[in-house]
């Protein structure tokens, strides 16, 4: 038994580790380029680009403000919230367990920035046809991810507890 919680613990930091590293790595790259040329404005195809921008917000931008007050107030509700996943996480069992680490570990990437830098390298700019998605990071991927995972397991779960 204590074998098995011990798998599941090196499990789970392996995973939030990979997770933070292809986040950190994505980032040091765009940074290099931007230390090197003086911008990030690198043409991939008519659906890709790689765009840096700095975002002082939550996820793609949203709730971007100058205002250190309030820049400061948002950080410390996602320090909240990371402290709610992990409460959760010793609550949960089964796959949502995995989900939630997911959400976590990009969280932390985007929080690492945050306290760092005072605002995250947002740098993927998906587009069709001159309409731009939201400019975001490889750590947004995988909150994104993790929410959509988690979202489709409860749907499944309610269904299951409804028939």
């Amino acid at each position: 038994m204590i074998n098995e919680k011990i798998k599941k613990i090196i499990l789970s930091i392996s995973l939030l580790l990979i997770i933070f590293l292809l986040d950190r790595i994505s980032k040091i790259l765009i940074l290099d380029i931007l230390e090197d040329i003086g911008k990030v404005d690198i043409y991939i195809n008519s659906f890709l680009n790689f765009y840096l921008v700095w975002n002082k917000g939550i996820g793609f931008g949203l709730l971007s403000s100058e205002q250190d007050y309030f820049y400061n107030i948002v950080t410390v509700l996602i320090v909240l919230i990371n402290f709610v996943i992990i409460y959760m996480l010793f609550k949960e069992k089964g796959i949502k367990y995995y989900f939630l680490l997911v959400i976590l570990g990009g969280s932390l990437g985007n929080l690492f920035d945050r306290v760092y830098f005072r605002a995250v390298p947002d740098f993927i700019d998906l587009n069709y046809n001159g309409y731009h998605w939201f400019i975001f990071n490889v750590a947004d991927i995988f909150i994104s991810i993790g929410i959509i995972l988690l979202i489709l397991a409860e749907l499944i779960s309610y269904k299951k507890v409804n028939e």
